[in-house]
């Protein structure tokens, strides 16, 4: 059985005295809920990284586990206003995120660098969650699984990373570009046909990996819609942004994820 995760990016927001006052309520919620005890349920929170430590601090009593937005591809150097994977070690840092369509766009991550980033994590012992997807112009030129295709074999068929067997530690999530932000979802349809191709990709390249594999979804899942969403059989959790933020609605969504079959 593969492992259900949810994790919650929470971007560009919050500060110190949010942090605190959310996972407080949050940790109420979830234990109302009977989700803190759950061995095969993983909750994971990706704050901005000045408040990685705080978060640590303030859930060290609980199952929920800490991702970083992001990683250096390098260890150390001159290199301004980067974070290395060293520094998210000294955190306790549980995961991070690599990849992420904001990043690929807005900051012009490449496949390459993404490979670096991945690598780094894990020579740490850091898991990285890889993110994929496609744009809303790729996929109505038909480009969208040929998109994820690439956007995988960069990282599962890199000779390095196949080599160190590390990869089994690799989870990936599917974000459609087009559904991030904007309220659009992609149907329980759409979702589950783009897993099944990512699943049956990584069986082509490592079979062994493929079955074992947890495969996320994300973009602007939601309380109402999270329950037909992770009722897909080869969708395992989700990646869960603006939501995230919403206690009671993250609650509900994580609540969703644990019944899940």
């Amino acid at each position: 059985m593969r492992r259900k995760i949810i994790a919650g990016n929470w971007k560009m927001n919050g500060n110190v005295a949010f942090t605190r006052d959310y996972l407080s309520k949050f940790e109420q919620s979830l234990r109302e809920k009977g989700l803190l005890a759950s061995s095969d349920f993983q909750i994971v929170i990706a704050p901005p990284s000045i408040l990685i430590s705080e978060m640590k601090c303030s859930i060290s009593d609980t199952s929920i586990e800490v991702a970083a937005q992001n990683v250096s591809a390098f260890d150390e150097g001159a290199y301004t206003g980067e974070i290395s994977v060293s520094m998210l070690k000294d955190l306790a840092c549980d995961w991070c995120l690599v990849g992420h369509s904001e990043r690929r766009a807005l900051f012009d991550e490449t496949d390459a660098e993404v490979v670096k980033k991945v690598q780094q994590l894990l020579g740490k012992g850091i898991q990285p969650i890889l993110c994929v997807g496609e744009t809303l112009e790729q996929r109505d030129a038909g480009r969208a699984e040929s998109v994820v295709a690439e956007q995988l074999d960069a990282v599962f068929l890199n000779e390095e990373l196949v080599r160190s067997g590390e990869l089994a530690k690799v989870v990936v999530a599917y974000e459609p570009v087009w559904a991030i932000g904007t309220g659009k979802t992609a149907s329980p349809e759409q979702a589950q046909s783009m897993h099944e191709s990512i699943r049956n990709r990584v069986a082509e390249k490592a079979s062994s990996l493929a079955e074992t594999l947890v495969i996320l979804y994300g973009g602007s899942v939601n309380a109402a819609n999270a329950q037909s969403l992770f009722a897909q059989k080869d969708i395992d959790g989700g990646l869960v942004g603006g939501a995230s933020l919403k206690i009671d609605e993250f609650s509900s969504i994580c609540e969703h994820v644990a019944q899940a079959k």
